[in-house]
């Protein structure tokens, strides 16, 4: 049990049969009355956002969460299947678990697998991942002189937008938390 005074971000309680999330939190001292903690949670299996306020003091349930770095090996079916770096064990994930971070996973890529007593729950992905370019219009001569930029496939299925000097066949290196292109490696 904790306290709701000892709440932080990215925090993960056990309340009302589920998994939540602390996204954000705020104590709340008004000049009349008793104090409370106002947050925000989101629900680690569905997604779902809720806003939640507690009394001061409250004591919710913390949940233990296990973390454990894995490898992609491959897709078979509608599940991946990861590789545990310690025992070597095989599991098959599926693609609910992982989200749209599918888009950006190649084969042999390290990820975190987050569990909750023995169920996979999610999948944390680096936050910066080099993929290939496989689709992207041409170039136009002459259209650099406002920066602008074009959609470009990456090997993975995932779509960002680019500077026009990227040609098919090129490796990015893109931002996984936010889908945007940092630079070419």
């Amino acid at each position: 049990m904790i306290s709701v005074n000892d709440l932080k971000t990215g925090l993960t309680l056990q309340l009302d049969n589920g998994l939540w999330s602390v996204v954000e939190f705020l104590h709340v001292k008004p000049g009349k009355g008793a104090a409370f903690v106002r947050s925000k949670l989101k629900n680690v299996e569905t997604g779902q956002v809720v806003e939640r306020t507690f009394r001061a003091g409250e004591k919710v349930a913390k949940a233990m969460l296990d973390r454990r770095e894995m490898q992609y090996l491959y897709k078979e079916g509608a599940d991946f299947v990861m590789m545990d770096l310690e025992s070597y064990e095989q599991l098959p994930v599926p693609a609910s678990a992982i989200g749209d971070g599918i888009k950006y996973l190649k084969e042999n890529m390290n990820v975190q697998i987050l569990m909750h007593e023995g169920r996979i729950i999610g999948v944390d992905l680096p936050n910066f991942v080099e993929l290939e370019v496989v689709d992207t219009p041409p170039s136009e001569k002459g259209n650099t002189a406002q920066g602008g930029t074009k959609p470009a496939t990456l090997e993975g299925g995932a779509v960002v937008n680019v500077p026009f000097f990227i040609n098919i066949g090129d490796k990015l290196r893109i931002d996984t938390r936010t889908n945007e292109y940092l630079d070419r490696v």
